[in-house]
């Protein structure tokens, strides 16, 4: 069939042609918006899930709906690298800049230019930030002390949109990576916006340990927040996430097809796109058929395993690699770190590191005390077609 014309798009946060299972979220996400810029009191929402059950496309089209609800959105992804205050001073700098361009002189709109410039001394940036023409609001945001200047920071963003008739909108994606001294002061500078109902509020997406963080970061976390779990789609959404898109070009899947995608995929979104992207350039005519996946699928999965899992495996050190190697011996998950341990014939304390290491990195997650789990989707399949298994 003509690439072309291929409805599909699989890739890190594209969004797919057809979003479906998701609809009840983003209502919420919706109305938590639409409350926070009346002034009305709403908890933020942070999605957990693994990957590839579509975080960052959930993220983007929150995002774009509250655009077009004309609220100032700031999107960030939070790297490894990076810390919070380094990744919110740019666009924190255009979103307030954009505020005092919306109307006449706004004294609010000033104010948090003047804290956003205070707290600017506190990190380290470029000339182009420290330069900016305006006075320091001195004695706020600018102690050092990070819970303190971030939650002045943002409680005095938030009254600036408050003063402009709009809201703030925070998006953070992959939040797992954030350090627990800025977590903490994250969730102090939303506590303290919203004892204030001033309108600011957060969404951001991480992996499954995110909830944890998180309550170790401030024992009130799951006051502030929501934590609705992704998941892979159900047999009839994973369906229609293939069905819809194709039938607009006049293509259809056969139902045993789909029963074989949804098999080798479990549902999770991203693979979907993959195995639907794939099967629309191998298949010559419509309907695509059983015999065109169980043909197709051998090639799809060396593709993954040269991209896909392949980026993250190369990201590991001899050690984590034979750890995970260990786990996906006992096959899918979760496991009790002793049984890996028991695997690799070694104590438990002895690769303790190792395990820590990897959930880190954002390889494994502890889904409840003692256990280990992968937080990609079918790497356990992965870890066993990339390198033989030894013990001790």
């Amino acid at each position: 069939m003509n690439g072309v014309l291929n409805p599909f798009s699989p890739g890190a946060g594209t969004p797919p042609p057809a979003l479906v299972g998701r609809q009840e979220l983003l209502e919420k996400a919706h109305v938590a918006v639409q409350r926070v810029r009346a002034l009305r009191s709403e908890k933020s929402l942070l999605l957990v899930g693994l990957r590839g059950v579509g975080k960052t496309v959930l993220l983007r089209t929150i995002a774009d709906a509250a655009e077009e609800l004309k609220c100032q959105v700031i999107f960030i992804e939070t790297p490894e690298d990076q810390s919070l205050p380094e990744l919110l001073a740019p666009p924190l700098r255009e979103a307030l800049l954009k505020l005092d361009r919306m109307a006449d002189l706004n004294e609010k709109v000033k104010r948090a230019l003047r804290v956003f410039r205070s707290f600017l001394g506190t990190i380290k940036l470029g000339n182009e930030y420290l330069s900016m023409e305006i006075d320091p609001e001195l004695g706020t945001g600018d102690s050092g002390n990070l819970q303190a200047d971030l939650s002045a920071l943002l409680v005095a963003v938030a009254e600036a949109a408050k003063a402009r008739g709009t809201a703030m909108v925070l998006v953070l994606d992959e939040m797992q990576y954030l350090g627990e001294q800025e977590f903490r002061a994250l969730i102090t500078a939303l506590h303290a916006v919203g004892q204030r109902q001033l309108p600011l509020v957060l969404f951001g997406a991480g992996l499954p340990q995110l909830v944890g963080l998180a309550g170790k970061a401030k024992s009130y976390a799951e006051r502030l927040f929501l934590f609705p779990a992704l998941g892979p789609l159900v047999a009839s959404e994973a369906a229609d996430a293939l069905q819809r898109p194709v039938k607009t070009q006049n293509v259809e899947f056969t139902e045993e097809a789909l029963a074989l995608i949804f098999e080798v995929t479990q549902g999770y979104p991203y693979f979907l796109q993959e195995w639907g992207y794939e099967l629309w350039n191998f298949a010559e005519r419509s309907p695509i058929t059983k015999k065109d996946v169980e043909r197709a699928t051998p090639g799809i999965i060396r593709k993954l395993d040269e991209n896909f899992f392949r980026v993250r495996f190369d990201r590991l050190t001899p050690s984590e690699k034979k750890y995970l190697r260990a786990m996906a011996e006992l096959g899918a998950g979760p496991h009790r770190s002793g049984d890996v341990a028991a695997a690799l014939k070694a104590a438990v304390q002895a690769v303790a590191p190792v395990r820590s290491s990897l959930i880190r990195k954002g390889m494994t997650f502890s889904p409840a005390h003692g256990d280990i789990d992968f937080t990609v989707p079918l790497f356990d399949a992965f870890m066993r077609r990339a390198m033989p298994f030894e013990k001790g």
